[in-house]
């Protein structure tokens, strides 16, 4: 799916949240289509799934994205592991709860490259997920945005 759902702005002008989703954090991150631009949001705790839809929610109703993208994890041969269906699970909630489209961007070493940028900008690795949703949506948008 490209970036053309929209809620009343052009395909170019789209807004998307990205998830890097994990057992106990959620990373967060805030791209446009327009700038072809992706930056790290946030990082919600995964505490129950009334906290985790109550965080994504306020974060729905503050950016009104036009789209979802979601990372996939696998293994580094491409085959699915215990947090595939987790993450694959999660998005068909998003999509099922908020009613806005979901596509997943295979995100094998986003947190490795996540890290590494943090590295290079000296900051904490607190923010990883939060980077890692960057990277992900990154790749997404170079992926799928019309040049």
């Amino acid at each position: 799916m490209s970036v053309a759902a929209g809620r009343g702005r052009g395909a170019a002008e789209a807004t998307l949240l990205a998830f890097d989703y994990g057992e106990k954090r959620i990373g967060v991150a805030l791209g446009n289509a327009l700038t072809r631009s992706a930056r790290a949001l946030t990082v919600i705790q995964n505490r129950s799934i009334d906290y985790r839809f109550e965080a994504v929610s306020a974060l729905l109703r503050e950016w009104q994205p036009d789209l979802l993208v979601v990372g996939l994890p696998c293994h580094p041969d491409g085959t699915p592991h215990v947090m595939t269906k987790l993450a694959k699970r999660f998005g068909n909630q998003l999509n099922g709860r908020f009613n806005l489209p979901v596509v997943w961007v295979d995100e094998r070493y986003s947190s490795v490259d996540a890290e590494a940028r943090l590295r290079e900008r000296g900051e904490r690795a607190e923010h990883v997920d939060a980077e890692a949703a960057c990277v992900i949506l990154q790749q997404y948008l170079d992926e799928n945005t019309p040049q």
